[in-house]
């Protein structure tokens, strides 16, 4: 009853809301065209027939969709066809790069995922009818949910997570995100800690499958390039990529820069060469403006090298590269040699730290850890990654000579390799434990309707 009651306001919500969710689409869509391209997509009308019986996997973003990599090329590799849905242009071009050849052929298809409203989702899943459903990350969303499952398609979380604070807060009062998250049809989680959380929301088909990022491909073109180019932009100097750095680190990393810079021209000595990558692309002016204001010579990537990272013309070693560019962040973190991690240092939590420790750079960044939880706590407890307190620990660590950690990094990764096989292995048993439930069920009907059959003659 309380969850009825709690989808029925939710449905009221959306009736009231969507035209702030349509104004917010468009006044993405003025800095950015792609949010509202193929806008019908977005509430369930599609211009082709979607395939039948695919394999549908939701990634919202860029980050989701990178770790859905290897998982969608396992899919792909025995012959599935798949359904990829985003929200934003970042995760939808991503697909674009990574699957053209297949999406030229039919074998993937890349749409908006709906709206939340259920006759938006009605409509994709009438046109769709997945076999299963992989929605990645954090992706709790009560239409999605509920219309899946009424529609019998079986809506499992992937490489899920559920964070302390969230946690917490959810197991409070009616816990009515934990009612939705029972609604699922499972979960293939990171780790047996997010098992148990899970579990406590009652949520009976959980699988412990590890994190997916740990299978995400590496474009090798990307750290060839910064083969290449580290000597032309760095000359010798030790290079530290600031990777995803968010809005209100902004401020943080300027000044750390600024300072360590003045530092090392003081002291007559070759200063580090900075690689600061903002999160966002709307902030790529203003950081390159704050960084420029602070007296940082500052070389933007976009207008320094071209689409295949060649330089266009000589480089001077600047103080600064700014990586205003989205997909080549391979190519930043294999400039470094080590990477402070941007998220840390402000209240929403740190980013991923994998990428960096793929390439075997180790990694620092702030408090804010909770959104990582794991895997940061098994990196730390084998000190590849470590979390600061605050500007003054982070300059301290700086200070120090970047420590040659490879081979701890080298078994880190091994051992939490796997995730998608493991992940396909769980959806494939989860399929065929509803498939052997439905053949149980049809088997009593027909035995019930033999006997009623029989009781008449």
């Amino acid at each position: 009853m309380i969850l009825r009651l709690f989808m029925g306001l939710y449905r009221l919500l959306w009736l009231v809301g969507l035209p702030v969710v349509l104004l917010y689409l468009w006044r993405r869509g003025r800095r950015d065209p792609a949010y509202l391209q193929a806008l019908p997509e977005r509430f369930g009308f599609y211009r082709r027939a979607l395939p039948q019986g695919a394999l549908w996997v939701h990634a919202v973003s860029l980050g989701e969709m990178r770790s859905a990599l290897a998982l969608v090329r396992r899919m792909l590799d025995r012959g599935e066809t798949v359904v990829l849905t985003h929200f934003t242009p970042a995760g939808r071009g991503e697909s674009a790069r990574a699957f053209g050849p297949e999406i030229a052929a039919g074998r993937v298809v890349v749409v908006w995922v709906p709206l939340d409203m259920g006759w938006c989702w009605r409509r994709f899943l009438r046109a769709c009818r997945p076999r299963l459903g992989l929605t990645l990350e954090v992706e709790i969303w009560p239409a999605m949910i509920t219309a899946s499952r009424a529609a019998g398609v079986p809506l499992f979380a992937a490489n899920a997570i559920y964070t302390q604070g969230r946690f917490a807060r959810d197991s409070k009062g009616l816990r009515l995100r934990q009612r939705v998250i029972a609604q699922l049809a499972g979960a293939f989680v990171k780790s047996r800690l997010q098992a148990e959380r899970f579990a406590a929301t009652g949520l009976g088909e959980i699988t412990v499958t590890g994190e997916l990022r740990f299978d995400q491909p590496v474009p090798p073109a990307l750290p060839a390039a910064a083969e290449r180019l580290r000597p032309l932009l760095a000359a010798g100097r030790e290079v530290i990529t600031i990777a995803s750095c968010v809005e209100a680190e902004e401020a943080l990393f300027t000044g750390v820069i600024a300072e360590i810079t003045a530092r090392a021209r003081a002291e007559n000595r070759p200063a580090p060469l900075f690689v600061h990558v903002p999160r966002a692309p709307e902030r790529f002016d203003a950081v390159a403006t704050g960084l420029t204001a602070a007296g940082l010579n500052v070389l933007r990537r976009s207008r320094t090298l071209g689409p295949d990272l060649a330089p266009r013309g000589p480089i001077l070693p600047p103080d600064v590269v700014l990586g205003d560019s989205l997909g080549e962040m391979f190519f930043y973190l294999a400039l470094a040699d080590r990477v402070i991690v941007g998220g840390g240092f402000s209240p929403k939590g740190a980013h991923n730290v994998i990428e960096p420790l793929m390439l075997g750079k180790p990694v620092l960044t702030g408090p804010q850890v909770h959104t990582i939880e794991y895997p940061f706590a098994e990196a730390a407890a084998v000190g590849v990654a470590r979390s600061l307190p605050d500007r003054a620990a982070l300059l301290a660590a700086l200070a120090e000579p970047p420590r040659d950690n490879r081979a701890a990094i080298a078994a880190f990764l091994a051992e939490h390799a796997g995730a998608s096989a493991r992940t396909l292995a769980a959806a494939d048993a989860a399929l065929a434990r509803l498939d052997l439930a439905v053949r149980s069920r049809q088997n009593r009907a027909r035995s019930k309707q033999h006997e009623t059959s029989h009781d008449r003659d």
